[in-house]
């Protein structure tokens, strides 16, 4: 019999697309870390299994990982002793990105990983995201399993049973040299700014870097527990712009607080989005032949002149709903190799489960180190085409395949014809629909997207 858990949010779904996430004691307390803690125990972990790692079958093992956050610090305390006390063997990681934390759930053999993050958020939030074996995030079944689970009754180990905590901080290196080993090029002569938004990423994304051959320079990478993505970062571009445009540095590169994304910009201070990242790399992995099946996976949001891009290259675009753990899904499902979205979460399957910023950048950068062009010029392959997003606010978002509306999506998509794109979409978490609209000028797009927001206003009023 469930309970609701001390701190647990009242409404709705506890998990959110990514994992769960709120206000650091007072939506996400330390009740509720450890609460959660022992329900994924007794879900993900598994006493009878083998650990390579260790060579013996024993207690299940977790590895725990969190980013600078002040209040990463009393969750991770919570989190641990919810596990040990469930029977559960734990390595701490400290300070490092929740893809290190995913790969290294798969490298030393444990039954579950926990990292503490609430990704470009702001200092005051945290979240909790849990990986199974091998390092993937949880389906949505796993993750109901686990709140249906919280407060249950349970059997406590004692003596001998209990779990055991040790610290593991030397693992991050395992992680940086296992991203070294997966690049086709060394990034000598490249100079690069890169922007650690005062995240996981300040300690191993300059050293890996530097391991590859690149000169760098860093901003955003002095965390003092509060200042994580507070002006700098992927959601924050104008210092990384100015300090790339400032050095003469051939490129910049910023990621966000848990380093599982990252965007760039050019030697003259021109953005690089998640889309011209994964057109860049798709092209590179065609030619070498590790496109499998001629194919990437990217969200419906993502802009229609990179689909038009990679139609001319003779690839092919499988969409999917908005989220990262739905691109993964579909690469999964159709053997896909190359995947992402817009906003820099980009994921190469050869070598990671997850979105990661690190390894994303460092294949960006050597494939300019390769070709010897400059960022943007490898960016040229695709045109953005001007989008216009409204959204409609106060709005019943069931509404939002009301037949009036589908017949005005259809004129517009008639009006705008193979050059652009609508897109209608119910937000979320809140009661918004997105309008999207992309066409060949901005004028003409900002035009459709501000009439069907009317229609929308009117009919899902």
């Amino acid at each position: 019999m469930s309970r609701n858990p001390v701190g647990a949010p009242s409404r709705g779904r506890l998990f959110g697309t990514d994992g769960v996430r709120g206000v650091a004691g007072r939506d996400l307390t330390a009740e509720l870390a450890m609460d959660l803690s022992v329900a994924a125990a007794h879900v993900l972990g598994d006493a009878g299994a083998f650990h390579a790692s260790v060579g013996r079958r024993g207690r299940p093992i977790a590895v725990v990982g969190r980013d600078p956050r002040a209040s990463g610090e009393f969750l991770e305390a919570a989190v641990v002793a919810g596990l040990a006390s469930s029977g559960v063997d734990v390595l701490r990681l400290g300070v490092l990105p929740t893809p290190a934390v995913a790969y290294l759930t798969n490298a030393l053999g444990a039954d579950l990983g926990v990292m503490l993050s609430a990704s470009h958020n702001p200092a005051p939030d945290n979240g909790i995201k849990f990986f199974t074996r091998g390092g993937y995030k949880l389906p949505d079944a796993v993750e109901n399993e686990i709140e249906q689970r919280l407060g249950e009754k349970w059997n406590r180990p004692v003596g001998e049973s209990v779990g055991r905590v040790r610290e593991a901080y030397g693992e991050a290196d395992r992680y940086v040299s296992h991203l070294l080993t997966t690049l086709p090029h060394s990034l000598d002569g490249l100079r690069v700014v890169v922007d650690c938004a005062h995240g996981a990423a300040h300690m191993v994304a300059p050293e890996a870097l530097l391991r590859a051959g690149a000169a760098v320079e860093t901003i955003g990478a002095a965390p003092d527990g509060l200042n994580i993505n507070d002006g700098v970062g992927s959601t924050h571009l104008a210092a990384l712009r100015e300090a790339v445009v400032g050095s003469g540095a051939d490129l910049g590169i910023a990621y966000d607080g848990d380093a599982d994304r990252c965007l760039a910009v050019t030697g003259t201070g021109e953005e690089i989005d998640g889309d011209q990242i994964m057109a860049i790399l798709a092209l590179s992995m065609q030619a070498d032949g590790r496109l499998a099946k001629d194919t990437v996976v990217a969200t419906v949001m993502s802009n229609l002149g990179f689909k038009l891009a990679l139609r001319e290259a003779g690839l092919s675009v499988v969409e999917t709903a908005v989220g990262d753990r739905y691109v993964l899904e579909a690469m999964q499902d159709g053997g896909y190799t190359l995947g992402g979205e817009q906003s820099g979460h980009v994921i190469m399957l050869d070598y990671a489960t997850t979105g990661d910023g690190l390894l994303t950048s460092l294949h960006l950068m050597a494939e300019v180190a390769r070709q010897g062009r400059s960022l943007a010029d490898l960016a040229s392959v695709m045109t953005k085409l001007p989008q216009v997003l409204v959204n409609v606010r106060d709005v019943v978002k069931a509404k939002a395949s009301a037949p009036e509306l589908r017949a005005a999506v259809a004129e517009a998509e008639d009006e705008l014809g193979e050059t652009g794109r609508v897109l209608i979409r119910p937000s979320g978490t809140e009661p918004m629909i997105r309008v999207m609209v992309e066409a060949e000028s901005h004028d003409q797009a900002k035009a459709v997207a501000d009439r069907l927001a009317d229609v929308v206003r009117t009919v899902c009023a």
